[in-house]
């Protein structure tokens, strides 16, 4: 039988897997290491077990010891997971720019977590980094796992990932592409690698923001380059000792949107739910295409899983806000077809009178008001189809007789693709109020031009 003695089993030994439609315009073979196989759903699980497994033949961590660290989330997962199998306690401290998804997943494991500024120095007494510091000199038996200078790190992706992927390529991979942060991965695969074949290509991708870049390309820590970015798990705003600079042959940066919409784009069209980092080192990855050759084959790192950003990157709202995502909204549509007069009735006017409207402005949905507010609707369409059901002549019945429903009244944001599901064979409009308190309507044919502009 193939039965797992604990869940800490399962770790590594992830696909890879070809990318298609993204990389179609691309001369060479692009293969995705998708990490979110690994049980704690992203790569950190590697070196999370490798350090506490050192500390553990170190000495450094001793039964119901605690485990601190500062995390983005995902090292956080790998270290929890651990614990619970080996019956350690954990303390995680994190900054508020972590999707709540992640907190929240650490919080379900046992875990307690003190969430801390983002945009303060490293050695600020307030920042995450501070803090795990502190709380691992005054709590007893407790472990810092300090994965950005703890070389456990790099070594589990030496031992593990790199292998990994020299045997699924059959030793043929000549670029390896991550999205690099702390340093392990990127170091502790190229190590490997490179002692296997050292002309294969090593590219670092790094969000703007980080100081990576520049220390990569001039040897210098230029504070000057750290500003505060949206990507996380990835950039730094120092230098981790887990990096050896001369294993990485390239650093690219990539902007917070591009890195965004590239991870949305990997999931709808290849079917990859991942996160943030992933679309950086895709996106990373297409900037540099043009060094890129016929027989070439790539070798991507997708991170973690896109069950972590489901209220960040994955919502529209959030893209929308950050300037992230250029869709069309209510607003859009109303604003495109020029300013055009609202035109409604009274709920105590008569059919007769809404016919005549709707012929002279050639509309077929008209809102009626009363005391100027929406309290239903009717349409050419639920007009014939009243007439045709009684053969009754319904010209001079008030229009509050044959009321429809009230068309749904939305927000001058809300996206084109939601405006469409809300617009039926019987709701045929939705309504926004602007900032003046007027009223716009977008009909089912607004909709279908907008699609097709």
């Amino acid at each position: 039988m193939d039965i797992k003695n604990n869940i800490l089993e399962t770790i590594g030994n992830t696909p890879l897997i070809r990318l298609n439609k993204l990389t179609k315009d691309l001369p060479c073979t692009v293969l995705a290491k998708v990490e979110y196989f690994n049980p704690g759903n992203s790569i950190k699980d590697r070196m999370a077990l490798k350090m506490v497994e050192v500390a553990e033949q170190e000495g450094k961590l001793k039964p119901g010891g605690t485990i601190i660290e500062c995390t983005s989330g995902n090292t956080g997962m790998g270290l929890a997971l651990a614990a619970v199998v080996k019956g350690y306690k954990c303390i995680f401290t994190t900054t508020d720019k972590q999707s709540k998804e992640k907190i929240d997943i650490l919080k379900a494991l046992g875990a307690e977590v003190i969430v801390c500024p983002t945009n303060v120095e490293p050695e600020d007494p307030r920042s995450y980094y501070s803090i795990a510091r502190r709380l691992a000199k005054e709590i007893p038996n407790s472990f810092h796992a300090n994965q950005y200078d703890n070389l456990a790190n790099r070594q589990a992706h030496y031992e593990t990932t790199g292998p990994e992927i020299w045997q699924q390529t059959d030793g043929r991979i000549t670029h390896l592409v991550v999205a690099t942060g702390t340093g392990g991965t990127v170091t502790g695969t190229a190590m490997f690698l490179k002692e296997k074949n050292p002309g294969i290509q090593v590219w670092a991708m790094d969000p703007f923001g980080s100081l990576l870049t520049k220390y990569f390309r001039t040897g210098e820590v230029d504070m000057n380059q750290v500003h505060p970015y949206i990507s996380e798990g990835i950039g730094e705003d120092f230098v981790p000792q887990n990096y050896d600079m001369k294993y990485v042959d390239v650093f690219e940066q990539v902007t917070d949107k591009d890195a965004a919409v590239m991870a949305r784009r990997i999931a709808k069209e290849e079917g990859l739910f991942c996160g943030y980092s992933a679309g950086t080192a895709v996106q990373g990855l297409l900037q540099l295409k043009d060094l890129l050759k016929k027989d070439d084959l790539v070798v991507v790192i997708l991170h973690d899983h896109g069950s972590r950003y489901v209220g960040k990157v994955y919502n529209d709202q959030w893209m929308m806000e950050r300037g992230f995502l250029d869709v069309k909204t209510f607003k859009d549509i109303v604003s495109g077809r020029g300013a055009k007069r609202l035109i409604t009735v009274d709920a105590d006017q008569t059919v007769g009178q809404a016919f005549e409207l709707m012929q002279k402005y050639n509309v077929e949905n008209l809102p009626v008001l009363r005391q100027g507010e929406p309290v239903g609707a009717i349409s050419e369409s639920g007009l014939f189809a009243r007439m045709m059901s009684n053969g009754q002549d319904i010209k001079g019945k008030k229009i509050a007789e044959v009321l429809e429903k009230p068309y749904p009244i939305v927000s001058f944001d809300t996206p084109l693709e939601r405006l469409s599901s809300l617009i039926t064979r019987e709701n045929g409009a939705v309504l926004g109020k602007d900032d003046s308190g007027n009223y716009h309507i977008v009909t089912k044919y607004d909709v279908i031009h907008a699609l097709g502009a």
